[in-house]
């Protein structure tokens, strides 16, 4: 019996049960009614009729799938299906009572199938009706416990499962809002077993087709050490289903930041984050190297108060420095960075908040005269390339003079470390801003090879920052919790992400580790479409792109490239203690060449002579090219 309710499923055995007494019940009223007309049928045909009727008629109901249907699901189309197998298996059975008893009414056949399939999908209706009721108030009475699907079926789902039942159980724990109804795994040896009492349904494939038939309120995917490409994969499908999406950490979240042993993974469970999209695992770095490089230095951070600036500031911090300097002409954000930093660490922490323009050659002496910093990180720049097209000057003056500014104070006061932060836009750049920030790294590779004093010359380089201010995260953010269209400038375009923290943690690993000299290059993993960035995130909203938040293509704004890249043709790799942090070929740089070509471009600049500087501009970064001439040979490439 054991063996039986497992195969078939204990619904499937009631639904046929009482499909055999409706088409008995049918039978026994039939022949009552035409026995009053003179056209019943004898006792002993009756029994045989009745016999070979349900046995027919339940087998033709599983032939049709009648039994395969959730009650929740029913439709019109499994009414259908219902009606094809009682009519097939009365059919059968009156066929087969002909044959062997030689007389069989007709009009008793018919009246008999009709009556049977009027009961049986008037018992579906009734029956569906009080299930939906049911189901109805249960969720009434207990709405915070949403039905929950959970996505894996380990060790991890196991932990997880066992901390909801027994905050179920606990009288004193706190409401938990999961039901837990279903389990997925690949593992097709689990399917048809239970996991703490909760059924493994089916695989990551059918995610969707399960969510739709169970009607989950919400997913929590539960592999933590889920390599990149499958969590992105499986991430992918869950995002597609139009409910929210939790998540518990990465294992190596768990492992090495979970200290608190009362944190339980009940707890750590949190909402789908965009990173948790980008296919890789978070960047792990090495704390000693980067705590032996900061400990009791006087650290500078320009832009310190912008998203890359104000986290460096944060995690110099936590390294014991000697001396914090923040400088920043944007007052606002310095103030903001100060007040946060005074009120975790109070008098703990030597801070100096200065405001002053790098650009200003004369009040950034004055700084480095008066603190002496070991250690400069360069992160002040201006780097909206729309905005740069229109105010070219301005990238020029504030990126390539306020580098060079920088940079060769920082050499004259023999700082220990100058560390440039650079974008892949510097890379075959097409635009006035990303030329600036290749500019920069000639300044830097430039100072290093000429060997005048002590400071080493580190240069990063990372693709778009996720979060960070006027990046699209939070413009299609503003997008979707306005109501509007989320913009996206054109449909194949795709760039490289990384999080605040993972790039402060390569500036400061690269600066720990560098040289001098180096362009340090992060494996990022696969590069992201924006509008598949777009149409998840809207789906983190609870929303269906194109049908709740429409897309709309804008565009590709003035020197915008459609792909970004890390490298250049020259460059070539070279491995790091870190697998993950690539050192790019330090390109030569005639000197002589190059101080004129910069001369030319500063002398323009201070002129505001924007056609002139330009032009110098485009013969400084010989590998600076139009927007539309890049993008004409990417596309041609990826159509060829």
């Amino acid at each position: 019996m054991k063996e039986l309710v497992k195969k078939f499923q204990f619904r499937k055995i009631v639904l046929a049960v009482a499909d055999g007494f409706i088409v008995v019940i049918a039978a026994l009223l039939s022949n009552f009614v035409l026995t009053e007309f003179g056209y019943g049928i004898t006792q002993h045909n009756m029994v045989i009729s009745i016999t070979v009727s349900v046995f027919c008629c339940v087998a033709a109901q599983f032939m049709f799938g009648a039994y395969s249907k959730l009650w929740r699901d029913f439709n019109a189309k499994d009414y259908l299906s219902c009606v094809y197998g009682i009519a097939t298996g009365v059919l059968a059975a009156s066929i087969f009572v002909y044959v062997i008893r030689g007389n069989l009414p007709v009009l008793y056949a018919v009246l008999h199938g009709v009556t049977a399939i009027i009961g049986v999908c008037l018992f579906r209706f009734a029956f569906k009706q009080t299930f939906v009721e049911l189901i109805s108030c249960g969720r009434n009475e207990a709405k915070k416990n949403k039905l929950t699907m959970i996505v894996g079926g380990g060790q991890a789902a196991n932990m997880l499962l066992g901390e909801i039942l027994h905050a179920q159980k606990c009288p004193n724990q706190t409401e938990v809002p999961y039901l837990p109804v279903c389990v997925i795994d690949d593992d097709t040896s689990k399917i048809g077993t239970k996991l703490r009492g909760v059924p493994i349904v089916g695989t990551t494939s059918e995610i969707k087709k399960y969510v739709e038939q169970m009607h989950i309120e919400q997913i929590i995917f539960a592999i933590p050490s889920c390599l990149e490409d499958e969590r992105k994969r499986i991430l992918d499908i869950c995002a597609k289903t139009d409910v929210p999406v939790k998540v518990i950490p990465f294992i190596s979240d768990l492992i090495f930041e979970n200290t608190d042993s009362k944190q339980t993974l009940l707890n750590q469970i949190h909402d789908i984050k965009v990173e948790d999209l980008l296919g890789r695992e978070p960047i792990k770095f090495d704390n000693a190297d980067i705590r032996s490089f900061i400990r009791g230095k006087v650290c500078m951070v320009t832009g310190g108060g912008g998203s890359i600036g104000s986290e460096l500031v944060r995690q110099i911090t936590k390294y014991t420095p000697k001396q914090i300097i923040i400088v920043d002409i944007y007052e606002n954000n310095a103030y903001d960075i100060q007040q946060e930093l005074r009120m975790e660490y109070g008098s703990d922490l030597d801070l100096v908040t200065l405001i002053a323009s790098v650009r200003d050659y004369f009040r950034m002496n004055q700084i480095f005269d008066k603190y002496h910093p070991d250690i400069v990180f360069h992160a002040a720049a201006h780097k909206h390339v729309p905005l740069m097209e229109d105010s070219p000057m301005e990238a020029i003056k504030n990126n390539v003079i306020g580098t060079f500014n920088t940079a060769t104070l920082a050499q004259y006061y023999n700082a220990e470390k100058f560390v440039m932060i650079s974008t892949d836009k510097a890379v075959n750049p097409t635009n006035v801003m990303g030329a600036s920030k290749r500019c920069c790294e000639m300044i830097i590779q430039y100072l290093s090879q000429t060997h005048d004093g002590r400071t080493e010359f580190v240069t990063t380089r990372f693709g778009n920052v996720l979060g960070s201010n006027g990046s699209v995260i939070p413009l299609f953010k503003r997008q979707i919790e306005q109501g509007k269209p989320v913009t996206v400038t054109h449909p194949d375009i795709i760039r490289y992400f990384m999080t605040i923290p993972e790039a402060v943690s390569l500036v400061m690993e690269a600066a720990a580790i560098a040289d001098g000299g180096e362009i340090f290059v992060l494996d990022m993993g696969k590069p992201v479409r924006i509008v598949a960035l777009a149409e998840n995130l809207i789906r983190m909203y609870g929303k269906r792109p194109y049908k709740d938040v429409d897309i709309v293509f804008t565009g590709l704004r003035p020197g915008e490239k459609i792909k970004e890249e890390l490298l250049m043709n020259e460059e070539g790799l070279r491995k790091t203690t870190n697998k993950l942090i690539f050192i790019g070929k330090q390109i030569e740089i005639d000197a002589k060449q190059f101080l004129k070509k910069l001369d030319e471009l500063r002398n323009a600049a201070e002129q505001n002579n924007e056609e002139i500087a330009v032009q110098a501009l485009h013969d400084m970064v010989p590998t600076y090219v139009t927007p539309e001439e890049f993008n004409q040979k990417v596309l041609v490439k990826a159509t060829g």
